[in-house]
């Protein structure tokens, strides 16, 4: 097995990354040895800070990049939640920090414009291999690249055919304020498509092929995907997309059309200019990052703050079945997913009786409403546009990383399995991945692989074909079989008054 490219010294130890010149890279922005983390934009601080992104200019500047970069500003849960307790491996790396303070993640830093690849060792500038640019998931308030679940060192390891490119992007109120001084309230989206400019201009220098670029997200970073669909229909620059559950016409997570949040933050940490938006502004672009971070990380009052994407109509809109009516979606094939059991690990903790878990039919009916019928309706917006959809539902259910059942094919747990990471296991035990789970791995990353190839015959050739309302619909994991295929009722029919919803099929 070839060591890798770019994690080599942090994964794999394998070579000195420092003494090899082989493991230098030229790029239009600069030179890079040993890259983890490359800037795709001026660090957006000062009077940067919550203003869109800043092209980096032409450059001939060597870094020596062996570390990964620091997530954006974000802050770690107030309390207990299932991520934190159970699967603490799928969260930005805290250090040695307690999970659920509510405080500045300590590893942050507004300085964290910047993205990192994986490639094969040892190949060539004209290699042309195909490229997945992957946008982390965490509710627009969390995530980054130093998420320990989300390395792809092992995935294109046992490849040795594919680049992997994850990036950060700014989070809650420093991507997404909503501030009435500024122009743009979601500056987020447009650190999200800087980072795939830099990628598609410079993959090239790396063994990519800038025409072979898939971009993929989780959670929050599938629906924001899924908005690149229609906020960039006409200049996509990828060759396809894979929104891993969620997707553009899932609820808004901001509706403060009032920019009020903004400002309610601004008076609290000292910036209380209500009536004067541009010095409301320039005063918080002042205020240091933990002390906005931690107000809103600690705030328990009534209502919430909530800083996430809102509609602008320019990049992100409030009707995409109707811009997709009108033509302005992304012609490119496109793979939207679920996982069985979505809401297993987005209710309340259920700390008094873990090993029973939440209600059930409470996680059915969240699942239902807030993931499978949007994949569903998505799907006949996408046919009634005539675009090519591909559909899975994981359904993987392995002991090494659900240590009880109600767990179930959780949100996010089909990351470990694209990623290579599922050795990771919540019991903290020696249980380690069984045969069928290895292989269901590996069905997965070969079925997104053959899409990354090419999205129009790739996964044809595997049996995998496109989605039409009660067609075939790939399940991986359930009941231990790498890959089935289902019809495509069993799983968004009660979306219809068709059946009901089974999170264990």
């Amino acid at each position: 097995m070839q060591p890798l490219l770019w994690a080599s010294i942090l994964v794999a130890s394998a070579v000195q990354v420092a003494a090899d010149p082989s493991l230098t890279v030229r790029t239009k922005t600069g030179i890079f040895t040993g890259l983890h983390n490359s800037d795709f934009s001026a660090p957006a601080v000062g009077p940067l800070r919550f203003q869109p992104p800043k092209p980096l200019s032409p450059s001939s500047k060597h870094h020596d990049s062996t570390q990964f970069p620091p997530s954006c500003p974000q802050f770690v849960s107030g309390k207990p939640s299932f991520f934190n307790q159970a699967t603490p491996y799928v969260l930005a790396d805290n250090g040695n920090q307690n999970h659920s303070t509510g405080l500045t993640l300590q590893t942050s830093s507004e300085d964290c414009l910047k993205l990192s690849i994986w490639t094969p060792y040892g190949i060539s500038h004209d290699a042309k291999l195909p490229v997945v640019f992957f946008m982390t998931g965490g509710g627009f308030k969390t995530g980054g690249v130093d998420v320990p679940a989300q390395i792809p060192s092992a995935w294109v390891n046992r490849t040795q055919e594919h680049i992997v490119v994850t990036i950060n992007y700014r989070v809650n109120i420093f991507g997404y304020p909503n501030a009435a001084g500024l122009n743009n309230p979601n500056p987020a989206m447009l650190d999200q498509r800087l980072a795939l400019e830099w990628v598609h201009e410079n993959i090239a220098e790396f063994g990519g092929n800038p025409q072979a670029i898939t971009m993929w997200g989780q959670s929050a970073g599938a629906i924001s995907t899924d908005y690149h669909n229609y906020a960039f229909w006409d200049n996509p620059l990828v060759q396809g997309t894979f929104s891993q559950s969620g997707t553009a016409v899932k609820t808004l997570t901001s509706s403060d059309y009032a920019q009020s949040n903004f400002t309610f933050v601004a008076k609290h940490v000292g910036c209380d200019f209500a009536d004067d938006s541009s010095k409301e502004l320039e005063c918080m672009q002042k205020v240091p990052m933990a002390k906005i971070e931690n107000f809103v990380g600690q705030y328990t009052g009534s209502p919430g703050l909530t800083f996430g994407p809102i509609a602008d109509e320019k990049f992100i809109f409030s009707d995409y079945p109707a811009r997709a009516a009108a033509g302005k979606m992304s012609p490119r094939p496109a793979i939207f997913s679920d996982a069985a059991n979505n809401d297993a690990s987005l209710t309340s903790w259920p700390s008094s009786n873990v090993t029973e878990g939440p209600y059930q039919p409470t996680v059915d009916a969240g699942t239902l409403s807030g993931w499978v019928c949007p994949t569903a309706n998505t799907s006949i917006i996408r046919a009634a546009a005539n675009r090519i959809t591909y559909r899975y539902q994981y359904a993987g259910v392995w002991p090494n990383q659900n240590p009880y059942k109600w767990m179930g094919a959780f949100h996010s747990s089909d990351l470990m399995m694209f990623f290579g990471t599922y050795f990771y296991n919540a019991t903290h035990t020696s249980s380690q991945p069984s045969d069928a789970e290895i292989k269901t791995s590996q069905a997965m990353q070969d079925h997104l692989l053959a899409f990354m190839k090419d999205p129009k015959k790739g996964p044809a050739a595997l049996g995998w074909h496109p989605y039409t309302y009660g067609g075939s619909v790939l399940r991986f994991g359930a009941d231990g079989v790498p890959v089935q295929k289902v019809s495509g009722y069993d799983i968004d029919g009660p979306c219809f008054g068709n059946g009901t919803y089974n999170a264990f099929p």
